[in-house]
């Protein structure tokens, strides 16, 4: 079922309006999970990283053991062509998706040169910037790439996400802080995390656990490229709860500011403020 409204669906060479079936009951991606997607966003006309996230599906699938079949401009050039029926100002989530159509000789493997395609666009509204979310600890934790395909942005991964949202949300918060096998911090249930002290900006170092998202890495670039101090460094729940603020990264929302991870309450102040007028500014010069 749709998250959002006025779908448009790319499949089979051609757009059709609206939430149309793509996936057949013996595919392998419905029955041993073979499928990779990604996100970009539409949003005041300007469609911010389009082609990275669009070479990013096409990675996912090489990790699934899926081979892709569209080119990355070729992807981008299809989205661009779904997004322009969209009225002046929408919002809208573009997501490219992959799934493998046979089983190989192995069975739970897929076989190469089957692959499905499709490219769903939704409209969905950017939430509030200065709505901020707040955070809790969750028994679930990150796999490493001995257990899972954690270098992937794979469909297999999400019902442990959902596990830690829905245990955050059960417990009174809107997201999860998730740590990874070895006890430390990776990311959110759904976006990677930001924390400020003293005036600097630290972020969970990349370790395989965790997918370092693409608008982390942007910001990460801006940031620096304006003279800020940002460490990708070893982070703990401690850490965080002495942080001065916090604030999370990812595509749907961009910059989501934080006001408290269990007991302890932060101020969204000058540090996430700066990360977001940094964002937003670079994002200018990437109109539809």
């Amino acid at each position: 079922m749709a998250f959002g409204k006025n779908i448009r669906t790319w499949f089979e060479g051609k757009w059709h309006e609206g939430d149309i079936a793509v996936m057949r009951a013996a595919d392998h991606g419905i029955w041993q999970g073979s499928s990779v997607f990604d996100g970009a966003r539409l949003f005041d006309g300007l469609v911010p990283d389009l082609e990275p996230h669009c070479a990013r599906t096409n990675a996912s699938a090489d990790a699934l053991m899926i081979e892709p079949t569209i080119e990355t401009g070729k992807m981008v050039e299809i989205a661009r062509e779904g997004l322009k029926a969209y009225a002046k100002g929408a919002a809208v989530y573009v997501r490219p998706m992959y799934w493998a159509i046979n089983g190989s000789d192995l069975g739970v493997a897929p076989a190469r040169g089957a692959t499905g395609f499709a490219l769903c666009l939704e409209e969905v509204a950017m939430p509030d910037p200065s709505k901020a979310t707040t955070l809790t600890t969750t028994q679930f934790r990150r796999p490493v790439m001995a257990d899972n395909v954690t270098n992937a942005k794979a469909g297999c991964l999400y019902p442990n996400n959902a596990r830690m949202l829905v245990e955050a949300q059960r417990k009174g918060f809107g997201n999860a802080l998730v740590q990874d096998a070895m006890g430390n911090v990776a990311e959110t249930a759904t976006a990677n995390v930001w924390m400020v002290k003293d005036g600097e900006y630290f972020t969970p170092v990349a370790n395989g656990t965790f997918l370092a998202g693409l608008t982390r890495k942007r910001v990460m670039g801006l940031l620096r490229d304006a003279g800020e101090v940002v460490n990708e460094a070893v982070l703990t729940l401690d850490d965080f709860r002495s942080a001065d603020e916090v604030f999370l990264t990812g595509n749907f929302a961009k910059i989501t500011p934080v006001s408290a991870f269990d007991d302890v309450g932060y101020q969204p102040g000058k540090g996430t403020q700066r990360a977001r007028e940094a964002y937003m500014d670079w994002a200018l010069g990437s109109p539809l």
